[in-house]
């Protein structure tokens, strides 16, 4: 019911923000000698202002068409080498013959599209091949195809990583922590010979009950039974998957927003005076950012349900009694940490990281008790929130260098680094963890 009120809304609100428009339209004209004065720009501020507010956000872009390499410009294209009902792999193709190590990026379901990823996947294309799980919007998906749950998600992982090959390193960016372990070890335990040649988890929940956060506070202190009835709910007639059982997105954005609401609220009103002042770069530097951050996607209520119950709720990893039911088979196999022996594992955590809060993630080195201390590493970046573990200056100046130097370390069939690139390889090792 509540996925079809806020469409009713989204509706009604429909002529006044065609009225905003064509507001914002005339108050910037440039025939308009009122677009030259304080009063017409703030007309056109107040009308932008709402316009953005009430309006549903599409799909970015990556919009990724070069790289620097080696001092030299190269074209990159965009490309899809799978589709699967929930997810594409999208390739980052270099028109370049250097063999850069294999890297698979693990994008969150987490209501927000996989371009939120995009300053990541911007940084490590110079030095790498660079892959990326490109979740599709849930309310798309016809019921035909089925419902996708934590057990598919494993699946996929485990058909992505087969069809990328051995020696690909990949890379989990928060919630994907766990499902991203469970493959490995499910594919170590078989003696899989295309199980990654090593594993980044990047502010993950391994273990939500070493740092309590609101996130896990709210986990832990709801039945599953409340958050199927009051935070899911299925897709209107009006998209193709029309009647799936979903986590809307818009619910989960008004939830990322309460955590930190009055630095977005500042953040608009900020936004305004620079529209009236005439400040553009800064009005632009707001749209860039939350024109990627109020684009968001639906989720398969299986998918979250078995996520909270698992993750936040059950903590099956930590203790040992996750279990994965594939989905080609229906054979259950229990997920043991202790059979990674051979995927170097690199954990990364943000000081002030206020979804997976600090030791949630380092909490993997504990699990891999057999995997020699030679490929386990953990970096604490000091200063960054969530999203700077993977976005921002320190994600580019800190952590990617370190991420660079260990991929390179545990990587066997890319070519040598050449040698003018050396000095930007080599960047400070990154630190043995101490589980």
């Amino acid at each position: 019911m509540i996925y079809h009120l806020y469409e009713m809304q989204q509706a009604a609100l429909t002529p006044a923000r065609l009225t905003a428009e064509a507001a914002q339209t005339m108050y910037r004209h440039p025939f308009n000698p009122l677009s030259y004065t304080h009063f017409g720009r703030t007309m056109a501020a107040n009308a932008e202002l709402f316009e953005r507010v009430t309006r549903k956000f599409g799909k970015p872009e990556f919009g990724l068409e070069d790289v620097q390499i080696s001092g030299k410009t190269v074209p990159v294209t965009e490309e899809i080498i799978l589709e699967k009902p929930f997810c594409n792999v999208l390739h980052f193709k270099r028109e370049t013959k250097r063999k850069d190590p294999k890297v698979l990026i693990v994008a969150p379901i987490s209501g927000h599209f996989s371009t939120l990823l995009r300053g990541t996947v911007e940084a490590l294309l110079p030095h790498h091949d660079v892959y990326i799980t490109d979740w599709l919007d849930a309310r798309l998906v016809p019921l035909s195809e089925g419902r996708f749950n934590l057990d598919d998600y494993i699946a996929y992982l485990i058909e992505f990583l087969h069809l990328l090959g051995p020696d690909t390193h990949v890379i989990a960016v928060c919630q994907p922590a766990v499902p991203v372990f469970a493959a490995v070890a499910v594919m170590e335990a078989k003696d899989d010979p295309n199980h990654p040649a090593s594993m980044t988890l990047m502010g993950g929940p391994i273990d939500p009950r070493v740092s309590k956060t609101k996130v896990t506070e709210l986990a832990e202190n709801k039945p599953l039974s409340w958050f199927e009835n009051n935070v899911t709910s299925k897709v209107p007639l009006c998209y193709p998957g029309a009647g799936r059982a979903v986590y809307p997105g818009f619910i989960q954005l008004g939830g990322f927003m309460s955590m930190n609401l009055d630095k977005h609220v500042g953040s608009h009103m900020n936004f305004y005076k620079h529209l009236v002042d005439g400040d553009g770069d800064s009005a632009d530097t707001h749209r860039t950012f939350y024109n990627e951050y109020l684009s968001v996607m639906d989720i398969d209520a299986a998918f979250y349900l078995q996520t909270v119950e698992e993750v936040f709720q059950k903590h099956s990893l930590p203790k040992g009694e996750m279990e994965w039911h594939d989905p080609a088979t229906g054979k259950v196999t229990i997920v043991d940490p202790k059979a990674i022996t051979r995927t170097a594992l690199l954990t990364i955590e943000g000081e002030l990281d206020d979804i997976s809060a600090h030791g949630q993630t380092k909490a993997a080195h504990g699990l891999c008790k057999n995997l020699p201390a030679s490929k386990q590493f953990h970096h604490f970046q000091k200063n960054v929130g969530h999203y700077g573990i993977f976005n921002g200056r320190r994600w580019r100046e800190h952590i990617m260098p370190r991420l660079r130097h260990f991929i390179r370390k545990f990587d066997k069939g890319s070519d040598p680094v050449p040698a003018k690139d050396l000095k930007t390889i080599a960047d400070k090792k990154p630190a043995p963890a101490k589980p």
